[in-house]
């Protein structure tokens, strides 16, 4: 690992000063995977500026019946918090499906958020990457990409993005809220959050230089909604998702009023699947009408060579998952994979 200033910041405006004047360093909080890419090399900042003592580690109920989830409430607490699990159940079912027990108690949610890929060529300085160098080439379009993507890729870059949370709050609609450095504060749609990436593959989300995460807003889970996520993956702990999905239905006199679907695994962010979403709203949401729907989402799909599996699979997890939400009640605790 490369020597590296440290700095802890007591306050957002010492953190993004600190930030201001040593541009290119990183913010770190549970570190559970900027440490992992600065000891491979992949990350190699200048300056790391602590902004785990900061005031970000609560859970606060929002006048409007949502929640407002602080940058550094750690993915144990969010999973295991009894608000989580009754009005968002699909949120805490992706926390727990997404690591390890020691990972969730370090890990946080603004991280959680900003973790970057898992591809193996990114992570391995010997080969090449446009995500971690620009212009290089990517290797994994003719290397080993079983478990990369087939949805929003493009000619520089086809990793996948690895959170799990990531794919739950996209399915809720929830906001991130940003720090400017300035003393204000924007927010940015969950499913806006990350890039697509187009040309530009080294740049994973949205966020300007030196803003930092300060907070996920939830919205009010509607009155009689009911979500899941699931996930298939090579083992049944701590392995990143070959597909996944989050679902939210609301049913009215047995038609959809509302569901929202996202995928994971499939893309370089979370996939909100509005077409089939559009399909699926006012229609009762019989196998073969859902099928038709989500098969008419994943049409846009261009598998490589060694992917194609992804389609189906995430087509029977979607499937799935929306049969077992509108047969009601709900299939399973908020701890179910």
């Amino acid at each position: 690992m490369k020597p590296f200033a440290y700095l802890r910041a007591t306050s957002l405006q010492e953190a993004a000063d600190a930030y201001a004047a040593h541009p290119g360093s990183r913010y770190l909080a549970g570190g559970t995977n900027l440490v992992d890419l600065m000891k491979l090399g992949v990350e190699t900042p200048g300056t790391l500026i602590d902004i785990s003592r900061l005031p970000l580690e609560e859970i606060r109920e929002l006048p409007d019946g949502g929640l407002r989830v602080g940058a550094t409430v750690r993915n144990s607490d969010l999973a295991a918090d009894p608000r989580v699990r009754s009005r968002y159940p699909l949120l805490s079912q992706a926390l727990l499906a997404g690591a390890s027990g020691q990972l969730r108690n370090v890990a946080t949610t603004g991280g959680n958020l900003l973790q970057r890929t898992r591809c193996g060529y990114f992570q391995d300085l010997s080969k090449p990457c446009n995500k971690r160098e620009p212009g290089s080439g990517c290797a994994a379009r003719d290397g080993i990409h079983r478990d990369h993507a087939v949805l929003g890729h493009s000619e520089q870059c086809i990793a996948t993005h690895p959170s799990d949370m990531a794919v739950a709050l996209a399915a809720l609609d929830a906001e991130v809220e940003l720090y400017d450095g300035t003393g204000g504060t924007r927010t940015v749609a969950a499913t806006g959050l990350h890039r697509l990436p187009a040309d530009h593959p080294e740049q994973d989300t949205v966020i300007r230089p030196g803003e930092l995460v300060t907070a996920v807003l939830l919205p009010t889970a509607a009155p009689g909604s009911v979500s899941l996520y699931r996930k298939a993956r090579e083992r049944a702990s701590y392995a990143f998702a070959l597909a996944s999905v989050a679902v939210v239905l609301d049913l009215d006199d047995g038609l959809v009023r509302r569901i929202a679907l996202a995928f994971g695994g499939l893309a370089h962010r979370p996939w909100r699947a509005a077409t089939a979403e559009a399909r699926l709203t006012g229609a009762a949401p019989h196998p073969d009408a859902v099928r038709e729907a989500v098969d008419e989402e994943l049409a846009q799909a261009r598998p490589l060579r060694d992917n194609a599996y992804k389609i189906p699979l995430a087509r029977n997890l979607a499937c799935d998952a929306i049969a077992a939400l509108a047969a009601g009640p709900h299939p399973g605790s908020p701890a179910a994979p």
